[in-house]
């Protein structure tokens, strides 16, 4: 069973909950090792088109690390391994962020695919604060999303961006009141997962830079597959599509 982890499935969208409530669902081992458990699932899973990691409670999307395991060795390799699974998932990742975004909370947004929050949100990578090097993946993901400058003001400084300052240099995608939050992820997550599957994968191996010759791969198995006949027949035809991922 995932650990600090909720999981919730339906309609082709998996639901992932970071449950830590009483740290500002700071990110743990066991979080990270339920978190890689459920990516191989899910990227396996030919029902899930679309994952969406979001925060229990009200507070926080997540807070960090959990400092309480800072001395433990095994935390920072549970880190990585998770950062570099979501670089890595070819699904579609929206990070659904209410509250504070913060350190390993906002690195763990920056492997998403789209980031939407809620007013009142806050993000930011203190690491200067505490004298801890932040790695360089992390950081060219940041440069590539907002630029050298704005990255430059996120880690130098160490302060907290507010939401309306992370729309403005698009670190989040929308920015949306609290309550409307949740309702709007799930309508772009059920938009993404009722478009096709092979489309989508190939797009995002595009878009994250993967190898010239994976991509012209998997654009031709887009060429050759059920979905664009089904996807040319339901135009035709005037008629939402029913894509198999095939």
């Amino acid at each position: 069973m995932p650990k600090q982890l909720g999981v919730d499935e339906g309609g082709g969208v998996a639901w992932l909950t970071f449950d830590n409530v009483a740290r500002h669902n700071a990110l743990t081992i066991a979080m990270c090792q339920s978190l890689l458990g459920e990516l191989e699932r899910l990227a396996a899973d030919v029902e899930a088109h679309v994952v969406v990691l979001r925060g229990a409670g009200d507070e926080a999307f997540m807070s960090g690390a959990d400092i309480a395991e800072q001395d433990d060795p095994a935390a920072p390799e549970a880190i990585t391994a998770l950062y570099a699974a979501l670089a890595a998932f070819p699904k579609p990742v929206i990070a659904m962020v209410d509250g504070f975004c913060l350190g390993g909370g906002l690195a763990t947004a920056l492997e998403a695919d789209l980031r939407i929050a809620a007013h009142g949100s806050r993000f930011g990578i203190p690491a200067a604060r505490l004298g801890v090097g932040y790695p360089r993946d992390g950081v060219q993901r940041l440069v590539a999303l907002v630029g050298p400058a704005v990255a430059a003001d996120i880690l130098y400084t160490g302060r907290q961006m507010p939401a309306e300052d992370a729309l403005r240099v698009g670190l989040i995608q929308e920015l949306l009141p609290r309550e409307r939050l949740e309702e709007r992820v799930a309508e772009v997550a059920a938009t993404i997962a009722g478009n096709a599957p092979l489309t989508i994968r190939a797009a995002k191996a595009a878009i994250r830079g993967a190898d010239p010759d994976v991509v012209a791969r998997l654009v031709a198995e887009c060429r050759a597959s059920e979905d664009l006949v089904e996807g040319r027949r339901a135009f035709f035809e005037k008629r939402p599509p029913r894509f198999r991922g095939r």
